[in-house]
This record gives C-alpha cells, sequence and structure tokens, in this order.
C-alpha cells in the first residue's frame, strides 16, 4: 500500500509526504533523518493519514494537500473533510 501523510512539527507547521511504511518514515523524521523541512522542527506528530493502492494515486493527493491553505490543512486534519 501507497500512504500520505501529515505531520504537524513541534513549531505548529505542518509537512506532508507520501511513504509505503508510515511508521518507519514518522520515526526517520523524529530521529532527523526525514525531509531537510522536519529536521529541525522535531518532534514531529502524525496527525494524519490516507491510503492508496497505488503510488501514483497516493503522489497525486500528495501534492494536492501541499497545494492547500493552512486553513484547509488544518480542517483536514481534523477530519472536517476528505477530498
Amino acid at each position: 500500500m501507497h500512504y500520505v501523510y501529515v505531520l504537524e512539527c513541534a513549531d505548529g507547521t505542518y509537512y506532508t509526504g507520501y511513504t509505503t511504511d508510515v511508521e518507519r518514515r514518522v520515526a526517520e523524521h523524529d530521529a532527523g533523518e526525514g525531509a531537510k523541512y522536519t529536521r529541525g522542527r522535531t518532534p514531529v506528530e502524525l496527525v494524519h493519514v490516507e491510503e492508496y493502492g497505488t503510488r501514483s494515486a497516493a503522489m497525486s493527493r500528495e501534492h494536492g494537500i501541499k497545494s492547500l491553505s493552512r486553513q484547509e490543512k488544518e480542517r483536514l486534519v481534523d477530519g472536517a473533510t476528505r477530498d
């Protein structure tokens, strides 16, 4: 399976990513081995996950979430919207 995830960083910002192993990827971010963006913003908290059957679908959704405004991401994380 392929997953799109949203992390809330220690500074309150959101980071969106793609992976095939959410638990491993979150651990990498927390260890400072994830994306450059999250390295100085640890610890991170997993706040949203979506599962997809194909890499293409997951990466398309990742791009869509990254295009959302802060307010739209907050609604997504709160469960108010699912596109």
